[in-house]
């Protein structure tokens, strides 16, 4: 067992809670990161009784003082962060095409999806330098490859939503920049393609699991010092932008 620390966002349902599982039974400690406390702690009741280090911390990734408050909670009670899962995203309802898209939809989608995530990302790095060998892991999706979503042939390429579309090739370009910057800091940053699941997000009935969808996120959280970084991976490898 190793004591490393991991921070996952929106961390109660779905790939969230499976990545959460998937590295405490690696050794981590999870941070369950849960905007809701009460469905916080009733996750961390279910990973202690398998025998996980859980702990819930409260984080709205909307709510600048939701996120500082949890990094001084990190802080305080760990004083590092070895592992951020910027897992939290929505589609927002009326997402759709580019030419009919409510602009209020496209704002609430980005509000989360973008600078949620940047915010969250800026208040934990602090927390991550102090570790040795970070990990950052941004969730995206195949959907936000302008190389697939170009090409008709692609599957990608027949999914009109503009809004998280749109907000998960900013979370690549945020990926990206971040990973230029943090060369040489020994802190690696990738995103993940966790491919459609059965997730409220993805559809119930979808056939892939929310377990298999979180093996590539938990693949990049655990990656040696050699490790890509500024890369954008799916189950079977690397993914174009």
């Amino acid at each position: 067992m190793n004591n490393k620390i991991a921070l996952v966002t929106g961390a109660t349902k779905g790939i969230g809670r499976q990545i959460v599982q998937q590295l405490g039974e690696r050794g981590y400690t999870v941070l369950v990161g849960s905007r809701d406390l009460a469905r916080g702690q009733a996750t961390v009741k279910e990973l202690v009784a398998e025998g996980i280090d859980a702990a819930v911390v409260q984080l709205e990734v909307t709510d600048e003082r939701s996120i500082r408050a949890a990094a001084e909670e990190i802080e305080r009670t760990s004083g590092r962060l070895d592992v951020l899962v910027n897992n939290a995203a929505i589609i927002a309802e009326g997402d759709t095409a580019a030419a009919e898209i409510g602009l209020d939809v496209l704002r609430r989608g980005y509000e989360t999806n973008v600078v949620g995530l940047v915010a969250t990302t800026q208040a934990m790095l602090p927390l991550l330098r102090k570790a040795d060998g970070a990990r950052i892991v941004n969730l995206s999706t195949e959907l936000s490859s302008l190389t697939l979503v170009g090409d008709p042939a692609e599957r990608a390429s027949t999914v009109r939503m503009l809004g998280y579309n749109s907000s998960k090739v900013a979370v690549n370009m945020v990926t990206v920049m971040l990973a230029n910057e943090l060369r040489g800091t020994g802190i690696l940053v990738n995103a993940a393609d966790p491919g459609k699941c059965a997730t409220e997000m993805g559809g119930l009935d979808t056939p892939r699991t929310p377990a298999q969808g979180a093996a590539v996120a938990v693949r990049l959280a655990t990656l040696p010092a050699d490790g890509p970084t500024g890369e954008l991976h799916n189950e079977a490898g690397r993914l174009p932008w």
